[in-house]
């Protein structure tokens, strides 16, 4: 059934739900619900079936939309689609649960697949409490989520009653009367408090206003669990607090306490080195307490823990980060490739014209050179933002691990020992052989680089099971470690390493786009990375790559290059909108042997196929103005004329082009690459027809 049915299904429902659907107590305690889902119609929907009073009812169209929602807003439940873009479910789920003040919201993933159990097992590992299949039964909905806002309205009751409990705490610090009532009241809610906050990361102080106001007399035994000292430590020295504050926030929290006196409060936020010497960020909120006389009598503060928070919004700006990359480069690559597309072709033209030159071949060839490594910038910029179509296939590693080897070392020179450790039996990946030998390359270099005056590399490849629970997803994994002697990287380097643009090498000496690349394959192929390094005690960077259970294909040379034409007067109809790439396109081919066709877009191509029979290959871009794309017309001569070949061309793929079984060449590419792939088509196109010949001779003898 398809989600529109699913969908309508939903919608018949809702007026018969409203007939039944009973209503909320009068003005009970209001409670948000977060609804998750790309599709604004479910969202119209799921919103319609739980409107009631009381209840707010919160959207998002995307996982980076609901994990702003949930760092600004606490919600009763959380309802989740698990089929988005970018952050699937089972993604936001997770980071959801890692952080404290989320990890207890209930969450509901709605789902029209994955009903199997290794999916819904997976759903309950990332954190979900419950599914609901669409299409979605509107009783049965509200029914869930009325128990998780009832349980939330309770819990916000009893937590409404222990914060007005810490308020009357507050208020009898004023009231000097009646002082045995007071005392055995706040012996009451320090009892109350007390269990509240041993579960929160928060610790309460006061300080007195006669003293250093920040020896610090902390009134709970949460500051141990925070930081690792006992409360008495603060005690011990005037400056202990001080001395721990980062050094490039103290000049701005002391200057903000000096004026605590005339503002009456004041909130900070700073990282402080705890007893393990990690800092960690504190919100410390102080407010001055004043006697019945309106004259100053003691500070009373509050710590909390923020770290996790700060890390959730790091997060965030990484994504968003990654994104923003996404979105620059998606727009400039087609333009930008199509430009480089028309200098390749070119230059690999007048290369067949001035053979014998030496002097105009060699600047040919230089001119080539600088032309790839502009393409294989945009390469890489595509590939961190995940834009870059993986070209998979299921490899044995071992087998690929040892001329690799080979490479490395003509590539780092003879002052790098490098060197391989080889665990027996490691499993098949699925990867695009590719990029992973360019990422480790990639490794290579930066180890050489970190290694000014030699030293050794070191690379293992073993199997490994990592367990579920972890702040990365488990499984199985082969993992790939590139480890070096060098110079290593302090903590500030190590947190920006994989970002686009960010180098430590001097002008001129690299892009910042290397380790960025490598992320983003890894990414792509749903691994992970860690990196492990310290200063001048070299790096390790781990590669963990899911294993594949399929067998491993077996490595074709398919190096040949075309050294003369074999077109043999075939005709192909060549459809790119770019005149300046369609005429380079038009010339390569007839270099080739090929008579040649041309067509601006998909619809005069199609017309063109219906009046020409004699078209062999259609050579067509990707990307096309009007009504046929270049993959509709592919679809649609594989229906109407599936004799003829196509294969696309494109500067830039991004996710919502569907390529499956079609033929793909990446712009820009050298006369020889497209050379290749025609005879690889026109091979497999052959062999198609002698195989029907052959039946059909059979038939007729029997």
């Amino acid at each position: 059934m398809t989600d529109e049915l699913r969908r309508g299904e939903l919608s018949q429902s809702l007026d018969d739900f409203h007939l039944v659907s009973a209503r909320h107590p009068s003005d009970p305690i209001p409670a948000k619900i977060l609804v998750v889902d790309d599709d604004p119609r479910n969202l119209i929907a799921v919103e319609e079936v739980l409107r009631s009073p009381g209840v707010e009812i919160v959207t998002a169209d995307s996982g980076e939309g609901a994990l702003r929602h949930v760092l600004k807003d606490d919600f009763a439940v959380i309802l989740l689609d698990v089929q988005m873009p970018r952050l699937d479910g089972y993604e936001v789920a997770s980071l959801i649960r890692n952080r404290p003040r989320s990890s207890r919201v209930p969450i509901l993933f709605l789902t029209a697949f994955n009903k199997d159990d290794m999916h819904v097992f997976k759903g309950y590992s990332a954190g979900a409490v419950d599914y609901v299949f669409k299409p979605i039964e509107p009783l049965i909905l509200r029914s869930k989520v009325d128990i998780f806002v009832d349980l939330y309205r309770k819990t916000e009751e009893i937590r409404r009653q222990a914060e007005q409990e810490r308020r009357l705490l507050m208020d009898n610090l004023h009231v000097r009367s009646e002082k045995l009532k007071a005392e055995q009241a706040l012996r009451r809610r320090e009892e109350h408090q007390s269990i509240v906050l041993q579960s929160l990361p928060i610790a309460l102080y006061t300080a007195s206003v006669e003293e250093d106001h920040r020896r610090l007399h902390f009134t709970n035994e949460s500051i141990e669990r925070i930081t690792g000292f006992r409360p008495e430590t603060f005690l011990e020295r005037p400056d202990f607090w001080a001395s721990r504050i980062n050094p490039e926030d103290q000049e701005r929290v002391l200057a903000q306490l000096k004026r605590l006196g005339e503002d009456g409060s004041v909130n900070l936020e700073y990282r402080w080195r705890c007893a393990d010497d990690v800092e960690r960020h504190f919100l410390d909120q102080t407010v001055l307490m004043r006697d019945e006389d309106g004259r100053p009598r003691e500070f009373f503060g509050m710590w909390f823990d923020i770290t996790e928070s700060k890390q959730m919004e790091q997060n965030l700006l990484h994504a968003s980060k990654l994104e923003a990359v996404g979105r620059l480069t998606g727009g400039i690559a087609h333009d930008f490739n199509n430009m480089l597309s028309v200098v390749i072709g070119n230059l690999d033209l007048l290369k067949k014209s001035i053979q014998g030159n030496e002097k105009a071949e060699r600047r040919v060839r230089m001119a080539l050179e600088s032309a790839q490594h502009c393409a294989d910038l945009t390469y890489r910029l595509l590939t961190f933002s995940r834009r870059q179509a993986l070209q998979v296939s299921t490899i044995d590693v071992a087998n690929l691990m040892p001329s690799l080897l080979e490479l490395m070392r003509r590539t780092l020179g003879e002052h790098v020992n490098a060197s391989l450790n080889l665990q027996d039996g490691i499993w098949p990946i699925q990867v695009d052989r590719a990029q992973l030998e360019a990422a480790l390359l990639n490794l290579a270099v930066n180890a050489r680089d970190a290694m000014p005056n030699g030293g050794d590399l070191t690379i293992c490849v073993k199997n490994q099971v990592v367990e579920e629970g972890k702040s990365v997803p488990g499984g199985e994994f082969v993992v790939i470690s590139v480890s070096d002697t060098g110079i290593g990287m302090p903590p500030e380097v190590l947190e920006k390493v994989f970002e686009p643009f960010f180098t430590t090498k001097e002008s001129g000496k690299g892009t910042g786009l290397g380790l960025s690349m490598v992320y983003g394959f890894v990414q792509q192929c749903h691994g992970h990375v860690e990196v492990e390094s310290e200063p001048n005690a070299g790096t390790t960077i781990r590669i963990f790559l899911p294993r594949s259970h399929e067998v491993a294909e077996k490595p074709e040379d398919n190096q040949s290059a075309v050294a003369h034409p074999f077109g043999n007067g075939r005709m192909v109809l060549v459809v790119e909108d770019n005149p300046a790439v369609r005429q380079v396109v038009l010339s390569t081919l007839h270099s080739l042997g090929f008579k040649v066709m041309e067509a601006e877009t998909g619809d005069e191509a199609a017309r063109l196929l219906k009046s020409k029979k004699d078209i062999k290959l259609v050579l067509s871009d990707v990307r096309m103005p009007g009504a046929l794309s270049g993959i509709d017309l592919a679809r649609l001569i594989q229906k109407e004329q599936p004799d003829v070949q196509v294969l696309l061309t494109t500067g830039y793929f991004d996710g919502e082009d569907k390529l499956e079984d079609l033929n793909l060449l990446y712009k820009p590419y050298r006369a020889s690459d497209l050379a290749e792939k025609i005879q690889s088509l026109m091979s497999a196109s052959q062999g198609v027809e002698l195989e029907s010949a052959t039946l059909h001779q059979a038939a007729a003898v029997a």
